[in-house]
């Protein structure tokens, strides 16, 4: 592993660009391997190269992976307070998951013969981390790749005439049970029991909520897309395929359907207007996301660090076991 010093900082950064546009062409997570293994020398790295150098690579690369460390489970909470200080909870989140740990959770419990599109984490939300860190405590023994792709290429892959219709926003509707029901409960959405703590969470995020006999209704306009707040790059950041039953699938919609209405359902997208979201421009954004993405294959002991803004994230099927837990930040 070379070292990535201060004073060779922005040197370094322009060799690897002119490595990565001299060859391949394409763009790749920048891969920082070890010269000695073990969470501690990982560690030693990274403080060695200070927090604002770390800020300024990840901003240039978008995606730094950390390979041949070896870090263990027990070993991952230092590397994890240098990555990804100050843990944000996964407070609104809407994928299944478990807390493991301090603000650690497993990366998702979606089933594992289906592939995860491309998303930013909480893009939905009114805020949301700016960076992610992925460990894999086990690789999967067939497929589990984490597939990542920029925002700025999904955005401009879109048609023009998909990329105009959602310029006016998105109306994302939750409908989250008290117990029993579809989809996850808002005491485990929001990580409390706690009714008013719930409604002044929604009131800082500029939420509508609605408390009915069943469950907690939250509907949210947002934009379609962002700006990275260094780079300035515009990049398609929200989730309008994720919450869309076009996104589902044809025998998983069809079911919704038959037994709810779209705005009974777990979760619901339309345009900012509350018009309809048509079920080929959410193929389209699914399927050019996931052809433009770049595929993280997991070595156990990998951790993977990725802008938040400048990259979606997936997961691609596998089979037999895999374990890789997340943790988020806004530093």
């Amino acid at each position: 592993m070379t070292a990535v010093t201060p004073e060779r900082h922005h040197a370094r950064l322009e060799d690897v660009l002119d490595t990565v546009e001299s060859g391949s062409g394409a763009w790749r997570p920048y891969e920082i391997g070890a010269d000695k293994t073990g969470a501690s020398a990982l560690v030693d790295w990274l403080d060695e190269l200070g927090a604002d150098v770390l800020a300024d690579l990840l901003t240039e690369r978008k995606a730094l992976i950390f390979r041949g460390f070896g870090v263990s489970p027990e070993a991952i909470e230092p590397v994890l307070s240098r990555l990804v200080p100050d843990r944000l909870p996964y407070v609104h989140g809407n994928s299944p998951r478990t807390k493991v740990g301090g603000n650690l959770y497993t990366s998702t419990e979606y089933p594992q013969k289906y592939t995860i599109s491309m998303h930013n984490e909480l893009s939905y939300a009114h805020r949301w981390p700016t960076r992610l860190t992925f460990y894999c405590e086990k690789s999967a023994e067939t497929g589990g790749a984490t597939p990542v792709l920029d925002g700025q290429l999904w955005l401009d892959s879109l048609d023009a005439e998909v990329r105009e219709a959602f310029a006016g926003g998105i109306r994302y509707v939750q409908n989250l049970h008290d117990g029993f029901g579809f989809g996850k409960s808002w005491q485990d959405t929001f990580e409390t029991d706690d009714r008013a703590a719930v409604e002044e969470f929604l009131r800082q995020s500029r939420a509508e909520w609605e408390w009915g006999p069943d469950g907690l209704r939250v509907t949210q306009l947002r934009p379609s897309t962002t700006k990275h707040p260094v780079t300035g790059a515009e990049v398609w950041f929200n989730q309008a395929d994720q919450w869309h039953p076009a996104g589902l699938g044809d025998d998983a919609s069809a079911e919704l359907y038959d037994i709810l209405t779209p705005d009974e359902f777990p979760q619901y997208v339309t345009f900012s207007d509350g018009t309809a979201i048509p079920d080929a421009y959410i193929e389209q954004i699914i399927d050019r996301g996931l052809e433009s993405a770049v595929d993280v294959d997991w070595r156990s002991g990998d951790v993977l660090l990725i802008d938040n803004v400048l990259l979606a994230h997936g997961r691609r099927p596998f089979e037999g076991t895999r374990r890789v837990l997340v943790a988020m930040s806004d530093t």
